[in-house]
C-alpha cells in the first residue's frame, strides 16, 4: 500500500479565467491511475482516471486526433 499524496499541476496554459483541470500523475505508477480534479474546486469531487486510459488520451491530444479548439 502506497501513501503517496497526490501532487496537483495544471498546464501553463491555463490562463483561461478559470476553465481549467488539475492532474495528479505522480500517483500513475505507484497506484495505476490519474486523479483529475476541477482547478476552482480543489476540495470538491476527483475522478480517478486508469492510467492507460490518460495516457491515451493524451497521446490522442498531441497528435491531434480531438482537432484545436
Amino acid at each position: 500500500m502506497t501513501t503517496e499524496t497526490p501532487r496537483w499541476i495544471k498546464s501553463s496554459y491555463s490562463e483561461n479565467g478559470g476553465q481549467c483541470i488539475e492532474v495528479a500523475a505522480n500517483l500513475a505508477a505507484p497506484r495505476g491511475v490519474v486523479p483529475v480534479r476541477d482547478s476552482k474546486n480543489p476540495s470538491g469531487p476527483v475522478l480517478g482516471i486508469p492510467a492507460t486510459a490518460f495516457a491515451c488520451f493524451v497521446a490522442s491530444v498531441r497528435t491531434g486526433e480531438f482537432g484545436t479548439v
